[in-house]
């Protein structure tokens, strides 16, 4: 049985589970290797001793730009703070 996935590796993202994401391609869920065994073994109860091979195979890579930090310079303002007074 050969599956297709999508990996997305984000090493600065904010959260430790956005840094590696294995997806479906056509339906972005993550895969549930529970059910593709089930589906190989079958579902009577009992223990079962199972070799799993994975083979990874890189078939296309998209690059994604790193967004980057742009310095900008700003003048500096003057702020003339005079107090007015209300006459009643």
């Amino acid at each position: 049985m050969k599956k297709h996935y999508i990996l997305t590796l984000n090493p600065t993202a904010k959260h430790q589970w956005d840094r590696c994401i294995l997806r479906d391609p056509i339906t972005a869920e993550h895969p549930n290797l529970e059910s593709l065994i089930t589906q190989v073994v079958g579902e009577d109860t009992g223990s079962y001793l199972i070799a799993l091979n994975i083979e990874i195979q890189v078939l296309e890579k998209a690059v994604h730009p790193q967004p980057q930090k742009v310095p900008v310079e700003t003048p500096a303002v003057i702020v003339n703070q005079q107090r007015s007074e209300l006459v009643a």
